[in-house]
Parts: C-alpha cells; structure tokens; sequence
C-alpha cells in the first residue's frame, strides 16, 4: 500500500483510543461542565473520610462495648461511603464515553426509540 492510502484511511476513519484514556475521562470530569458534580464528588468523599477517622479515633478512646461497637459500625459505614462516592465518580467518568458510544436516542415520537 502507499503511505497515501494509510495516509488516508487513518485521517477518514475515527480514532477511538484517544477518547477512552483514562487521562481525557478526567479531563472531561474536571472540566467546566461537570464543575458541581466533581465538587459534590470531592465534598461527600471528605465528609465520609472525616467521618471514619472520627470513628476510628473514637473507638480506640472509649471502653464501653456498645460505644465500640457504634464507632465501629460507624467507621464501616463511611468507608462504604467512600467507595460509593468513588463508583458515583467513576461512573460520571465514562458517561459520556457510553453516550458516544449508543449514539442517543431519537424521540421525535412519543415512542422514544434508540437509533
């Protein structure tokens, strides 16, 4: 082949692997549309983590059973919080991947169809 021809089906053809790194998925998640959900993101991850070391702190300060348990349940809890804010973000990561992907919808019916 000539370097014409794969001159030219490369330039005619999409370049999907520059969409999907990891590097323009965060770029697209810190940009000025997804503003407030990085910030609620990065909000709740904080509380959760102030949560869980307040937990942890307090149970090795107490010595009733109950209150070690509370504190440990506690402490569960926000790290469960903080993986589920880590998923909410990943997920808003790759929505607009998928949405390339599907190519939308078609609604100019009442029967929203996809494509």
């Amino acid at each position: 082949m000539d370097d014409e021809k794969i001159g030219q089906m490369s330039s005619d053809g999409h370049v999907d692997s520059r969409e999907d790194t990891l590097r323009s998925m965060l770029s697209e998640f810190y940009g000025r549309k997804m503003t407030t959900t990085a910030i609620l993101v990065w909000g709740f991850g904080v509380l959760f983590l102030a949560a869980a070391v307040y937990s942890a702190g307090a149970f090795f300060r107490t010595a009733e059973t109950g209150h070690q348990i509370m504190f440990t349940t506690m402490f569960i809890s926000s790290l469960f919080g903080v993986g589920l804010m880590k998923i909410f973000a990943w997920q808003m990561m790759l929505r607009n991947s998928i949405k390339r992907e599907s190519g939308g919808w078609s609604c100019k019916s009442p029967n929203c169809q996809p494509r």
